[in-house]
């Protein structure tokens, strides 16, 4: 007869860059959420990969890698003018902490 085994889990803080033990893992964050609104952006225009890395001014390939988590190599900065070239608006807000400490997200 099989025993059946407990798993153990353990709250997550919300960065899972952080919970790995990542250096920069905020950076990280912003990073990965931008990476998910260029992905939405190509999807809702229906753009090939090739199309997208024509606006975005790289080549497919690298389209391919950065939407596959391969995005290290990118600054917040140039995933947002990747952002702009797929036609958004990106806006940077800066207010005062409502509770607890800051925080840096793309909402």
């Amino acid at each position: 007869m099989l025993k059946k085994r407990t798993l153990e889990m353990e709250p997550g803080s919300g960065n899972v860059f952080a919970d790995l033990g990542l250096a920069d893992a905020g950076e990280h964050l912003i990073k990965a959420g931008l990476v998910v609104k260029i992905d939405r952006a190509i999807r809702q225009r229906h753009l090939t990969q090739t199309a997208a890395a024509q606006l975005m001014g790289i080549d497919q390939p690298k389209v391919s890698a950065m939407l596959a988590g391969q995005f290290r190599g990118y600054s917040v900065e140039r995933l947002m003018l990747f952002l702009v070239a797929l036609g958004h608006d990106v806006e940077i807000v800066v207010k005062p902490v409502t509770r607890g400490s800051g925080e840096l997200r793309a909402a």
